[in-house]
């Protein structure tokens, strides 16, 4: 199954020159979503994960079915004031200004063995500072993972010496 075809690609948005990979026909599509996840819960299994972390709001989409299959925790990463209990935070800069991520303190046991699964490699900030908090926690990030990867924005370069899968790269 090729996974490319269940992804739309949308010109000019959200602004002139950008394609936008549209990832919900995949999600729509029962075969093309569970070939995905399988894909990934595959390398959650090679890189021996035991918790799932993911970042707001996609990372959920695909970080919790892995989670379910494995049977192991998933651990929500948010913007700032959406986390109800003490946080650890993270700032990171973005092309024009500034974002914030939040995790909770007590999410990541030290040397719990965590992969990152979003739905999207672009610039790598957002991974950057996933990592950065499961850092802060003590935790070691065993892998990142990745229904698509843009190889033009060069996201992979922040992370270092992490193994990463990608299930579609444009």
């Amino acid at each position: 199954m090729n996974l490319k075809d269940y992804i739309a690609n949308i010109e000019d948005f959200p602004i002139d020159g950008v394609t936008f990979r549209d990832i919900t026909p995949l999600m729509a599509d029962g075969d093309a979503f569970v070939e995905a996840t399988n894909q990934m819960i595959d390398f959650a299994n090679q890189v021996g994960a035991d918790l799932i972390v993911g970042p707001e709001s996609r990372g959920f989409i695909f970080g919790c079915p892995v989670a379910y299959a494995k049977n192991i925790g998933f651990i929500p990463v948010r913007k700032p004031g959406k986390l109800p209990r003490a946080t650890a935070s993270y700032k990171y800069d973005l092309e024009y200004g500034q974002n914030e991520l939040h995790i909770h303190k007590d999410a990541i046991k030290p040397n719990q063995k965590v992969l990152v699964v979003d739905d999207l490699l672009a610039t790598g900030g957002t991974i950057e500072a996933t990592i950065n908090l499961v850092h802060q926690l003590g935790g070691e990030v065993v892998g990142c993972c990745f229904l698509i990867e843009l190889t033009e924005l060069k996201g992979r370069e922040k992370i270092k010496n992490i193994p990463i899968f990608t299930a579609i790269t444009y």
